[in-house]
């Protein structure tokens, strides 16, 4: 039950980010999927995340991808979703199509059962992209299939992406 997760760390990881997004006067764009929007509300719940927040979308299927992200299908077909580069696809072109600083891509399959391309639940693909072409990417496998528990641990695992690229750990 989600009554049952601890989301402490998640909103830990929302301040900590916020923080330093704060601190290097930097902006920052969501594009998440199997996370469902929980890394976006960890940089919400942030006092003054107006400074930094610029916006952030649940990018579920293609075709929110497409309208959301302003793209092609092919663009966000290529390469397939669930992989560090279709995660730094997105990141990419959430931080272009608002114009920040920073954008955050995820990509997984949360469960109770794994993505039609045969990752197995608990597997996600996350990826922080930023100025002067910095990356920072990372595959996160759980190995279980409560759903709740991994979109939490999804979408820490991309705040953590994004806050190795703001500490210049690439």
């Amino acid at each position: 039950m989600a009554r049952d997760v601890d989301l402490a760390p998640l909103w830990a990881a929302g301040a900590r980010v916020g923080a330093k997004l704060m601190a290097h006067h930097a902006t920052i764009t969501v594009a998440e999927s199997s996370s469902g929007g929980l890394a976006s509300a960890a940089l919400l719940a942030v006092p003054g995340a107006s400074a930094y927040f610029r916006g952030g979308a649940a990018v579920y299927t293609l075709d929110a991808k497409v309208r959301f992200l302003n793209s092609d299908a092919t663009h966000m077909t290529d390469p397939r979703a669930a992989t560090e580069a279709h995660a730094t696809r997105l990141a990419t072109a959430a931080r272009d199509h608002l114009g920040t600083t920073w954008g955050i891509g995820e990509t997984g399959a949360s469960g109770p059962t794994g993505n039609r391309y045969g990752d197995l639940p608990g597997h996600s693909c996350v990826a922080a992209s930023g100025p002067d072409g910095v990356t920072v990417s990372a595959t996160i496998e759980t190995g279980h299939g409560n759903r709740i528990e991994n979109m939490v641990a999804f979408a820490i695992a991309a705040l953590e992406a994004l806050e190795r690229g703001l500490d210049g750990r690439a």
